[in-house]
């Protein structure tokens, strides 16, 4: 019997890229080149192996018009994470949806199955914690969380943390993660000039 490589609870993906990009100089994290690949492919590349459902939440549509994925935008004015992952949750096709942001190049397939192996039907989040750290840009959320988000958002409180306490969360610690992960590289952020000089090295690895 051929082996079923997608997850077996329905799970949507969605890519975060509504940053300002500020400490970039204004360029656009997922279009930065490492190793020959912009980062967007390399997120899409590991994606693409485990989702059928994938979006892409941006400000920004019209730069992403040459890539075969569904893009939605804001439904909030407030610009922050939380924007985006009510963005996301509200277009996905499925219950849950692991969310990722688009700057991180080394995203490893192993690590996403992880979670969704931990994924329950009543669980609302699962998020990695790493030395008493929250991961929440590379966890999975449920529609359940959507009332509380826009709570938040109408009341400017932004902080994704804050959501925690008002649904079902199961934290997965640095233990679990490094079975799969054993660098934890899947966390790592390309969002300054010095992070984008050592990601180069690190593909080179």
């Amino acid at each position: 019997m051929k082996k079923n490589t997608k997850q077996t609870l329905p799970c949507s993906a969605v890519i975060l890229s509504g940053g300002l990009n500020s400490r970039m100089g204004g360029n656009n994290k997922a279009f930065l080149n490492i190793g020959g690949t912009l980062i967007i492919d390399r997120i899409l590349n590991t994606l693409e192996q485990i989702f059928s459902d994938i979006i892409l939440v941006t400000r920004q549509p019209k730069l992403y018009e040459k890539w075969n994925i569904r893009v939605v935008e804001d439904l909030f004015d407030v610009r922050s994470s939380l924007t985006g992952i009510h963005a996301g949750l509200v277009n996905a096709s499925q219950e849950h949806a692991f969310f990722v942001a688009c700057d991180t190049p080394f995203l490893k397939k192993e690590l996403v199955k992880t979670l969704l192996n931990h994924l329950e039907p009543d669980l609302d989040i699962i998020v990695p914690v790493i030395e008493d750290h929250y991961e929440p840009l590379c966890a999975i959320y449920s529609k359940q969380c959507i009332p509380f988000i826009e709570e938040q958002l109408q009341t400017d409180k932004l902080k994704i943390i804050n959501l925690f306490d008002n649904v079902k969360v199961k934290t997965l610690e640095k233990e679990i993660l490094t079975k799969h992960d054993p660098e934890l590289i899947s966390f790592f952020n390309v969002n300054t000039p010095q992070a984008l000089e050592k990601s180069r090295s690190l593909n080179k690895e």
